[in-house]
């Protein structure tokens, strides 16, 4: 029997997947070189320097402003160049600014560097490698998003490595090392990137014609499936989208925790409760093996159910994590607080960009979730901030831990009131506006 030449043509392995397999390694650096070690850095530059928890806290927190900031800028240049020479510029920052931070002698100097980190962490991060994935793939976007953000899981299995370097060679050692690293494997992990599957030749998911029209077909006829449009919105057209709104100001309260897990979660557990740093150094890989069980299941539930749902159920993890936090610091309590948070982050994590590509189409994702980026950013820059400014003036993170998880969970109402948004009447009745 002879095959089509469209199954001829059908490479064995789809180009798609070589996108997440850079992503999966960019993220990973990203995670354990930076998100995960912010705490251990800050107790370093503590002792050295004598600076304040929200000082040092919000040289953190630029790593989220920047790319809040560069948001819009960054979509649009990757709709518009692809998101290759972004991932390329990105990384170049992100690895010279390490190298740049074993430098600093005082608070100015560590703000510009962290400055440079977070630009460059912004262009070769989330935002660019998930909208080009979201390009590559829809009937399998979540998967291949969840299957990446892995990669961010994993960070936690260098990250007491991380840790030791710190006490053992000293920071500045450290973040040279750190740096040299950077650059050899997220230089040419970008390379990996292309724009879209149609320049060159292919159609996302690496279907046929038959087999994605196919793939539609059953897909309209699942109950409570995906909400996928088959059209592009333009900037203004999403904007004026309350959906649009409601999506970022779920994710923004999600980020409210999660950025603040890692500056503030081991100073938390190492001096106001007396933990030892070999116990501490446990924490994030539980985290870790949580969230990778989260991102498999949220992977599939979110290809074949409704995502605005999965993401509300996250949302109530992460909220009751904190809340269990606040309240006690004993073993047990600790144990539920990594597993509930882990496993919703996740869950929750690749489903946010996902959501997006799924209601306003491919064409414009880049501006359109660039847009979304400024605002929900904002969550990571206040969680920080917000728990370091509370802990210097009541000498414990109970309140602030207790209010943050309150209002994550609260925000599952986000998540809810959002809805697959009409096409735009230049869609439906193009004849209208030919």
């Amino acid at each position: 029997m002879t095959t089509t030449p469209e199954r001829e043509r059908k490479p064995r392995l789809f180009y798609g997947w070589w996108l997440v397999i850079g992503g999966f390694a960019v993220q990973n650096l990203q995670s354990s070189l930076l998100f995960l070690s912010q705490g251990a850095y800050l107790i370093e530059l503590q002792a050295a320097f004598g600076w304040s928890r929200s000082a040092i806290s919000g040289a953190f927190s630029l790593v989220r402003l920047e790319s809040g900031v560069l948001g819009p800028l960054q979509g649009w240049v990757i709709d518009r160049f692809g998101p290759r020479p972004v991932m390329l510029v990105g990384s170049l920052m992100f690895g010279v600014g390490f190298i740049l931070l074993g430098r600093i002698q005082n608070l100015w100097q560590f703000y510009a560097v962290f400055g440079v980190i977070a630009i460059g962490s912004g262009l070769g991060g989330f935002l660019t490698i998930h909208i080009a994935i979201a390009q590559w793939f829809v009937r399998r976007r979540t998967r291949a998003m969840s299957l990446t953000s892995v990669g961010f899981a994993t960070g936690a299995l260098i990250a007491p490595v991380v840790a030791w370097s710190l006490v053992t060679l000293g920071w500045r050692e450290t973040s040279f090392i750190s740096g040299i690293v950077i650059l050899l494997v997220s230089l040419p992990a970008a390379q990996l990137f292309r724009s879209t599957p149609e320049a060159q030749g292919l159609l996302p998911d690496g279907d046929t014609a038959e087999e994605a029209q196919l793939a539609r077909e059953r897909a309209s006829m699942r109950a409570h499936g995906p909400e996928i449009n088959e059209g592009d919105f333009t900037l203004r057209e999403a904007m004026r989208d309350r959906s649009f709104w409601f999506v970022s100001l779920g994710h923004g309260m999600a980020l409210l925790v999660t950025s603040t897990v890692p500056v503030h979660l081991v100073p938390y557990l190492v001096d106001q409760n007396d933990w030892s740093p070999a116990a501490t150094a446990l924490v994030f890989p539980g985290i870790m093996v949580m969230q990778i069980g989260g991102q498999i299941t949220g992977g599939v539930l979110g290809d074949f159910y409704n995502k605005r749902l999965v993401a509300a159920g996250a949302m109530i993890g992460h909220g009751l994590a904190f809340i269990v936090l606040a309240t006690s610091a004993s073993v047990p309590a600790v144990v539920a607080t990594v597993m509930l948070h882990g496993f919703s982050w996740g869950a929750r994590g690749p489903l946010m960009m996902a959501i997006r590509a799924d209601f306003y189409g491919r064409r414009n994702l880049g501006l359109i979730s660039g847009w979304s980026n400024a605002l929900t950013l904002l969550g990571s820059v206040i969680g920080p901030v917000y728990a370091g400014v509370l802990f210097d003036w009541l000498g414990t993170y109970n309140v602030a831990f207790w209010t943050l998880g309150v209002a994550t969970a609260a925000s599952t109402v986000f998540f809810l009131a959002a809805r697959t948004p009409p096409l735009p009447a230049r869609l439906t009745d193009p004849e209208a506006f030919g």
